[in-house]
């Protein structure tokens, strides 16, 4: 399989031997990390794929703010100074969207939405055709092969509108990657698409559009409980559960067992992704990583209402266990919703808390890796460059945005209903198309055949079913104690 080297980790620092036991827990010498010659800084933000997502994704929020300021209402600061609500549209609004609702035709769902469609399509293309240009590739074969993975990314956004399977929370993200996974599987993925199967690329710049919806101030809502619950619980339940894969499950791949466990510790996807990219994971790991996360997420946000519902259990703690467990953030609110307003805040806010760890996950485990798993004994020790060249760039986007927009929300005139009309109107559609994008990649690049291996004995699910049992059980414990007894009256209705 053809692809661009920065965009894929590094397998030959994950690979096990099969001939000895031995070999599949040590590096060796020529796999270890060495001091080697890397691009100056100046090479590196220009060509890399991490500083390019920064470039991209801050590109689209400048432009995206800029369109609701230019657009404003007149009168504005004054209707809010006076306690007098206006409602605020981001102009880009009815040029970026995506598929709608449908019970029957499946048509129904493009109806009105065709012209957003399009805008979103124009829209990335040429962005990510310039970023490929500037980086050295060819932008020419990336434009003829990008209407076909967008097309792709259409069809999973058709099959989740769907009425019925609506109503079950069976997310595009799963579609996506059903709809990736059956071409790769049945007749094999075209080799013309190649240029436009940016995994990371995709994942990359919409996390770093996710950073602008993180705001500090919403992070900060519920004070210390949510803290506590989001901060000290989801690292107990990541090393306890690495340590588990490898001292009791003895997984093969120290790479996909820490995968799994951040995946299912922080907040899914987007953590699985930011680690792999520290720990240079396969690709196929991270697609049965990413896989175990969504299939357990459906189950997730359907069974534990029910169980909160049944037993009589406060929405507040309800809601804050709903945020510390449940991996996607769409499926913490859906499943919030299920037991009311309150309990969704609560939800919302404690998984908005628990997504800053991304960054501080990601980081902690290029540290780990680079000085301790891929590190050759025998070999020099190795330096801080080796670390910051390993972590994974985009992370610093993510966090600067969120400190930004945290900055505007709090000190704009109106500046609540300014950005929340970007994210609503813009930024949230585009990084929406971004995740259904990476998604098609990630099926369109993994081969179940290669998976196998790693299924035998079935360890992964094992590590991933008793993980979360451990932060279903301690965030229970942490929520009850935070919500219940030391801040009985944090979140109070």
């Amino acid at each position: 399989m053809n692809q661009d080297p920065e965009n894929v980790p590094n397998e030959s620092s994950t690979t096990e031997s099969s001939t000895t036991e031995s070999s599949s827990t040590k590096i060796s010498t020529s796999e270890s990390v060495t001091p080697l010659q890397r691009p100056n800084w100046i090479t590196d933000m220009r060509t890399s794929e991490d500083w390019w997502a920064i470039w991209c994704g801050g590109t689209l929020l400048l432009i995206c703010m800029a369109a609701v300021w230019l657009g404003r209402p007149v009168g504005l600061e004054e209707s809010i100074a006076a306690g007098e609500p206006m409602e605020v549209v981001s102009p880009l609004k009815a040029f970026l969207a995506k598929p709608g609702g449908w019970s029957v035709n499946p048509l129904a769902g493009l109806a009105g939405n065709l012209i957003g469609m399009a805008g979103a399509l124009v829209t990335i293309g040429v962005l990510f055709a310039l970023a490929m240009q500037l980086r050295g590739r060819s932008a020419k074969q990336f434009l003829v092969a990008f209407p076909a993975v967008f097309a792709l990314a259409a069809l999973a956004y058709v099959m989740a509108g769907q009425e019925v399977l609506k109503s079950y929370n069976l997310e595009y993200a799963l579609w996506a990657l059903l709809v990736g996974l059956v071409i790769s599987n049945t007749v094999g993925t075209p080799e013309f698409l190649r240029p436009a199967i940016l995994t990371e690329f995709f994942i990359k710049t919409g996390l770093v559009l996710l950073g602008a919806e993180v705001l500090m101030s919403r992070l900060l809502a519920l004070g210390v409980p949510g803290v506590f619950v989001a901060w000290v619980v989801t690292p107990v339940v990541l090393i306890s559960t690495y340590l588990f894969g490898q001292k009791v499950l003895k997984v093969p791949s120290k790479s996909l067992n820490m995968v799994i466990s951040a995946d299912m510790s922080v907040c899914g996807v987007s953590a699985a992704i930011a680690t792999a990219a520290s720990c240079k994971a396969k690709k196929e790991e991270l697609s049965l990583a990413i896989g175990l996360s969504l299939s357990f997420t459906v189950i997730m946000m359907v069974v534990l209402p029910a169980i909160i519902k049944a037993v009589g259990m406060d929405p507040i703690l309800g809601g804050a266990w709903l945020g510390g467990t449940i991996d996607s953030t769409g499926a913490v609110a859906a499943a919030g919703a299920v037991l009311g307003d309150d309990a969704l805040e609560v939800a919302a806010t404690v998984k908005m808390i628990q997504n800053i760890l991304i960054g501080v996950t990601a980081f902690c485990v290029a540290v780990y890796w680079v000085t301790y798993v891929e590190r050759d004994p025998a070999g020099p020790r190795v330096g801080v460059s080796e670390i910051w060249y390993r972590f994974p760039k985009f992370v610093l986007g993510f966090i600067a945005m969120s400190v930004l927009f945290s900055i505007l929300y709090a000190t704009l005139p109106a500046g609540p209903e300014l950005v929340n009309a970007m994210i609503k109107g813009s930024t949230k559609t585009l990084r929406g198309w971004f995740f259904c994008l990476a998604f098609v990649c990630i099926g369109l690049e993994t081969n179940f055949r290669q998976l196998l291996p790693q299924l035998k004995g079935g360890k992964p699910l094992i590590l991933y079913v008793c993980g979360q049992s451990l932060n279903l059980v301690l965030t229970l414990v942490m929520a009850y104690l935070m919500f219940k007894v030391v801040f009985p009256t944090a979140a109070t209705p």
